[in-house]
């Protein structure tokens, strides 16, 4: 069954944040990255999103971003749509990466917040305009004020809608108030940016997920969904519930995300390889917990 009254989700429905696989000596992976793609999609996703903060952005060369984006395309072709990391702090750079994303074959661009120097909104406005405006890819607004230090407000994001290539939000404001007064006047497609946020924001109109946890569960996060889609929502619930533990492990327990899914994605001998500095690899001991709490939903038989 299909909710008619949803907007259309213009990347997919279950987008996974995909980790960038990096060798040995922390090089680019391109191989274990189109691997990795090919089974996100086969279990499910229907879009991806390449280079973004679970992908290490910040340490990757412009190069590299354009790279991945290709390598991704040939390994899983249309079946998924490729979201293209192009945020960052400079204006310029940013429209310069997304030109990038564009030759390279992305169907999207995600567009974080510019952090550190913290601009105001009409600053902030700007500079997405100026960004949208720079190529032909439609743009997913990333708000996430925790990390960025810079709240789009959402009067800023009413204002934003009425851009014709401005079409989505990845949502980690933690402001469910917020996000629902922007659903409620504009056509934005909303994507749940924080893993236990899914099936909250699904239910009041969201598109779908850009979630971490997907790395390494990815049939179960399109099973919450799916589920709530079929109108079954206590099992949408329970789905939901049942991945807490997994959930509060890899994105709330003092490690970054991308650290917790390479930490699990190694342990299963999946594409991954390290995280690149400043970041570190987790301990022995988180390492274990995750392993531990991965099995635990796979016995419940959750996962696929």
């Amino acid at each position: 069954m299909t909710n008619p009254d949803k907007p259309p989700a213009p990347f997919g429905r279950t987008l996974c944040a995909m980790v960038t696989p990096f060798s040995g000596t922390g090089a680019l992976d391109l191989d274990g990255a189109g691997l990795l793609a090919e089974r996100l999609v086969a279990l499910g996703c229907d879009g991806l999103v390449l280079g973004g903060t679970t992908g290490e952005s910040p340490t990757l060369t412009d190069a590299e971003q354009a790279d991945l984006v290709r390598a991704v395309r040939e390994a899983v072709g249309r079946r998924a749509s490729l979201v293209a990391g192009v945020g960052t702090a400079d204006t310029r750079h940013s429209v310069e990466l997304i030109r990038a994303a564009e030759k390279a074959g992305a169907d999207g661009a995600l567009v974080v917040t510019p952090y550190y120097s913290r601009p105001p909104q009409d600053a902030l406005e700007a500079h997405f305009r100026e960004v949208a405006d720079a190529s032909g890819l439609p743009v997913m607004l990333y708000d996430i004020p925790a990390r960025t230090g810079t709240r789009i407000e959402p009067e800023t994001l009413i204002r934003l809608a009425g851009h014709p290539r401005i079409v989505s939000v990845k949502d980690c404001s933690d402001d469910l108030l917020g996000t629902q007064k922007v659903l409620a006047r504009t056509d934005l497609a909303y994507y749940a940016g924080s893993d236990e946020q899914i099936l909250a924001l699904y239910a009041v109109g969201a598109a779908g997920c850009v979630s971490t946890v997907a790395n390494v569960v990815p049939g179960h996060v399109t099973g919450i969904l799916a589920a709530f889609e079929a109108g079954d929502t206590t099992r949408a619930a329970r789905l939901q519930l049942r991945a807490t533990p997994l959930i509060e492990a890899m994105t709330a327990a003092g490690l970054p995300g991308t650290v917790t899914a390479k930490a699990l994605l190694n342990a299963l001998g999946l594409p991954a390889g390290p995280v690149r500095p400043p970041l570190r690899p987790a301990g022995r001991a988180a390492t274990a917990q995750l392993l531990t709490l991965h099995e635990e939903l796979a016995a419940a038989g959750q996962t696929v």
